[in-house]
This record gives structure tokens, C-alpha cells and sequence, in this order.
């Protein structure tokens, strides 16, 4: 994944997986791996048609515990369809077939998963999988239904060719979308209910045909609070620049390219919005275009002269017309005095809370995975933190932020 899961908040959360027979069931392996990797613990449900699409002990040996099998195996714990009801935050079923549908929303308790879902009081997260023909047919659509109803969260299938040749609507969601709504399920939805607006990535200043004026902003840092915001509840709206990484679908993306189009999606949504997330390295100035075509160096001398134009400030603009109930998060990409530099940008600009980062850090920054900042708010508190992965700081910045 581009964007991994913030440890920080989901290390030692508990996940029930419920694996059903399906030939995506090999899948479910990379979903458990995904989730493991941020610190949440996973339990395991196999059907007996899931296993005989995946062992078992493919789950136990990648440190899943414990993996369940049918309700009456010998080594079956007694209440074993109780158990995940009782330690596990959120039950997720991936894949689950058109006869698990049934059976849940039916109510029966006739195999293991079933009993187990039906004794979980948790949130339920199913991503279904099957021939199309099979998912369009009514009677699994009424299932779906009647579970919606009684509040299953669904990631629905993608379209495309299946195993048997077919095609369209039934196959397995992306495991990016299963991974996101199952840690969403594991957290404290605080932030349901808010807007907010995220700027992220680089801008693109065109100079002629083929030649931009920008930076080398990944656009990781922005991706990371989106996230952090989108597992917490928020309707979240990200206006991405170039290359930025991928977002759960349910985030409303906007792409632009330049300073002057990712100023005017900004001015527009920001009337709507709770919190103002700004992240994106917008480029301050832009050059003078040379017009469409490829400039040639043929028609200039030895050196050549560059005029720049002065781009609006995105932050500034939208902050000096912020409600008294709006907050404000920015970012300074610093290369000389990071902490004096960081506060005057705070008060300057009227943002709640900065967080400022040294460009030329080994490990750190733009490029990488990892930040270090300094963080500075409105109301005189400051702290250093260390090196750490960006999604990490991202759920601290959204700690602090709610706080103000």
C-alpha cells in the first residue's frame, strides 16, 4: 500500500477475519499481512469451502491466532462462536460468498462464521465476491439489503473479468478499500460528521509545451492526514497535485495542476468545511509562459532570463475568512531556522497549528516516508517530535487539532 495504516492508533486493536470459499479467498492472506503490519491483531474463521481454497495453516503460520474451523472439530474450543464477540473491536468478511450472505442475514447459526457474526455485537464489515449473475440475482440483493439495513458496513465488489470467464460486477473489492474500511471499523469515529478540506501533493507551473516550475512534494504527508481523517469519521475533500498517492475511494478527490486552479477549488469548498488541512508545497511564483509550443534552444543565446508572477496564497486567503468555528492546519518546508521560522508563519498566515519540517533531513521530508517536525499552535504550546512515519504524525497532528 502507498499510504500504509497509522500504527500510532491501531497497534493491539483486535480484528476477527471470516474467510469464505471463493477463488479471491487467497486474498484475504495480503488483507490479514496489511493490517498486521500497523500492530492489529487478527483472528481467523475459514468455511469449509475456504479451506479448500487456503490452508489454514497459511493464516497460523503468518501469525494469525487463533484460526478457527467448522463448529464440531475435534479441537474446537466449546464456545468458540462466542469468542470473537468477545475480543475482537470489528469483524471483517472477506471474501463473503452469496451462501454467507444468506446465512447472515437469515440469522442462521449453522457453522462457525455464522454463529460468530451473529454473536457479534461489533461493527460487521463484509466484501463480497462472486459470479456477477450470482450478485445481481435478487435474492442476494435483498440480503444485502436487509443487512444494510441492520447497519453491515459493505465494500462493495469491483467490476471486471472473474475466474470463470465472466464479466462484471461481483469481483472482490481492491484490498486497498478492505484494508481502509476494516481499520476504520477499528476506531473511534471523533471526527464523524466533520468537513474537511486537504491540500496535498506539488503543483505544476507550466513555462511552455513541455517545461513546469515545481517540486519534489510526494504528496505522502497530505495523503497521511486524509486518511487519518477519513478512518475518524470525516467527509473528507482532498485537492491532490500531481502524483499524489491513492485515497480510499470514499474521499472526494479533486486533481489539479496548478497554484491558480487548486486556489479557486479551495475558495470553493472552503465555506463548507470544519477543518482546513494544508499541506500541499504550492508553488510560490510561476513563470511567465513561453506558449504552447516546445521552446527552443536554438533561439536563445548562451543564458537565458525566466520571469516570474506571484501565485495567491492559498492559506492566507482562506484563513483570513475563516469562521470563528473553522481550524486551520499548515505546513513549513524549512531549510534555515525551523522553530523561529515555524512561528512566524503561524501568526502570519492565522492558522491554529503548524507543523514545519527541514527540507535537506536525511530520512525525512518530501521524498520519504518519514517526517520530523516541529509543532507550534495558536495558543503558545510547541513540541519536537522525532523521526516517525507520516501517517503516524498525521494521527497526532489530528489529536492536537481536535483539541483547539
Amino acid at each position: 500500500m502507498n499510504t500504509p495504516l497509522p500504527g500510532i492508533a491501531l497497534e493491539n486493536r483486535r480484528l476477527h477475519l471470516g474467510v469464505c470459499g471463493s477463488v479471491a479467498a487467497y486474498k484475504s492472506v495480503e488483507v490479514m499481512r496489511d493490517l498486521q503490519k500497523a500492530g492489529v491483531l487478527v483472528s481467523v474463521t475459514l468455511t469449509g469451502s475456504a479451506a479448500r481454497f487456503v490452508a489454514p495453516l497459511t493464516f497460523a503460520s503468518l501469525g494469525a491466532s487463533p484460526v478457527y474451523g467448522r463448529m464440531f472439530d475435534d479441537n474446537a474450543e466449546p464456545f468458540a462462536h462466542l469468542e470473537p464477540g468477545r475480543c475482537a473491536h470489528a469483524l471483517l468478511v472477506a471474501p463473503a460468498s452469496a451462501t454467507t450472505l444468506a446465512r447472515l442475514a437469515g440469522g442462521f447459526a449453522d457453522e462457525m462464521l455464522a454463529a460468530q457474526a451473529l454473536a457479534f455485537p461489533g461493527p460487521l464489515v463484509i466484501a463480497p465476491a462472486m459470479n456477477p449473475i450470482m450478485w445481481a440475482h435478487p435474492a442476494t440483493r435483498r440480503n444485502v439489503a436487509m443487512l444494510r439495513e441492520r447497519g453491515v458496513i459493505f465494500v462493495p465488489p469491483d467490476s471486471g473479468p472473474v475466474a470463470c470467464g465472466d464479466n462484471g460486477e461481483g469481483k472482490l473489492a481492491s484490498r486497498k478499500e478492505i484494508v481502509f474500511a476494516a481499520a476504520k471499523a477499528l476506531l473511534e469515529q471523533d471526527m464523524a460528521g466533520k468537513k474537511v478540506l486537504v491540500t496535498l501533493g506539488p503543483t505544476r507551473e507550466p513555462w511552455d509545451g513541455v517545461r513546469v516550475w515545481t517540486n519534489s512534494s510526494s504528496g505522502r504527508m497530505g495523503a497521511a492526514l486524509a486518511l487519518a481523517a477519513y478512518l475518524r469519521g470525516a467527509e473528507v475533500y482532498a485537492l491532490a497535485g500531481p502524483g499524489v498517492p491513492a485515497l480510499p475511494e470514499k474521499v472526494q478527490r479533486t486533481d489539479v495542476n496548478g497554484a491558480r486552479q487548486m486556489f479557486e477549488a479551495a475558495v470553493d469548498l472552503w465555506p463548507r468545511m470544519d477543518f482546513g488541512i494544508f499541506s500541499a508545497a504550492v508553488a510560490d511564483f510561476s513563470p511567465v509562459p513561453k506558449g504552447p509550443e516546445k521552446f527552443k534552444k536554438s533561439a536563445a543565446a548562451d543564458d537565458i532570463s525566466i520571469r516570474f508572477t506571484r501565485n495567491p496564497d492559498i492559506l492566507a486567503t482562506l484563513a483570513q475568512d475563516a469562521r470563528p468555528e473553522q481550524r486551520i492546519l499548515g505546513f513549513a518546508a524549512e531549510t534555515g531556522d525551523l522553530e523561529q521560522n515555524a512561528r512566524v508563519k503561524l501568526h502570519a498566515k492565522g492558522m491554529h497549528l503548524t507543523a514545519a519540517n527541514l527540507i535537506g533531513l536525511p530520512g525525512s521530508g518530501f521524498i520519504s516516508v518519514n517526517n520530523t517536525v516541529f509543532v507550534c499552535d495558536c495558543r503558545g504550546r510547541e513540541e519536537n517530535w522525532p523521526t516517525m512515519q507520516k501517517t503516524d504524525i498525521a494521527w497526532r497532528l489530528l489529536d492536537w487539532l481536535l483539541t483547539l
